[in-house]
């Protein structure tokens, strides 16, 4: 039996329109994880605010780091969803294994302590403080003179 329309996908469809119309087949192709990471970065007098969207994650499958300067977000989530039929054999199995991140460089002068963040309705917060960097004070070294 030829089925050419296999869980609401019509294969020949598919198969075919990918050598009349190629840009069906990179919309198609396109991972969850280019949806995410989506940044709106807004300048205050005090400081930056950060607003990244992370839709389909939770709060513990997100974690920040200073490092160096560079203040990296990243987020990783596994899904699983089975579906079965009365016998219990699989009529559809699906799993997403993904991880996305994205770096930010906020001067070696800002400490962990002082970045603010705070995860809501899918979109992380991130408030950044705006710091200038401390001049290095010269320290002078006398040298002793005898007379």
């Amino acid at each position: 039996m030829l089925m050419t329309n296999f869980l609401g996908e019509n294969l020949f469809d598919e198969f075919f329109g990918d050598f009349t119309r190629p840009e069906r087949r990179a919309v198609k192709c396109t991972s969850p994880a280019t949806s995410v990471m989506r940044t709106d970065v807004k300048e205050k007098d005090e400081g930056y605010e950060l607003h990244i969207d992370l839709p389909g994650y939770k709060k513990e499958d997100v974690k920040a780091e200073l490092k160096d300067g560079n203040l990296t977000i990243s987020a990783s989530r596994n899904a699983e969803s089975d579906e079965k039929d009365d016998n219990g054999k699989y009529i559809r199995r699906e799993r997403f294994y993904g991880n996305c991140s994205r770096s930010f460089y906020v001067g070696d002068v800002v400490d962990q302590t002082d970045i603010k963040a705070k995860f809501e309705d899918g979109i992380l917060k991130v408030f950044v403080p705006k710091k200038e960097a401390k001049p290095e004070v010269e320290e002078s070294r006398y040298i002793a003179i005898e007379g």
